[in-house]
């Protein structure tokens, strides 16, 4: 399964970046999507998930009121939204597919993963 991330970039704090995370092979409209991002020297955490209908979403509480999960199956794409970012937002963003159809917030829960994009915010 390939996954593509991207959306990527170094912006100011305040500013905002959409993430977006493809299924060329169209393997993730039955699935939940998963964010999560990793620092460095820390190890990676849950972002924000949504479930495979997109009625359900799940968000760590420091991005809670600032980023946005969403998708779009028929173009088979989960997006990120993330405004207001602050320096402590900074990682590189992976995006999974899930087991199932839920919006986890376990990395236990998801079976493919893609490259991640690197978002940089400066203070």
């Amino acid at each position: 399964v390939q996954l593509q991330a991207s959306g990527g970039g170094l912006v100011q704090a305040g500013g905002s970046l959409r993430l977006s995370c493809g299924s060329p092979r169209r393997t993730s409209s039955n699935n939940g999507v998963g964010w999560f991002r990793q620092a460095p020297g820390k190890e990676r955490e849950f972002v924000a998930a949504i479930s495979w209908r997109g009625d359900f979403t799940n968000y760590r509480d420091s991005v809670k009121g600032r980023f946005t999960v969403s998708r779009d199956n028929a173009k088979y794409t989960v997006y990120l939204q993330m405004d207001n970012l602050q320096p402590e937002d900074t990682a590189v963003y992976y995006c999974a597919v899930a087991r199932g159809t839920g919006a986890s917030s376990s990395q236990s829960a998801y079976q493919y993963w893609g490259q991640g994009t690197q978002v940089t915010v400066s203070s």
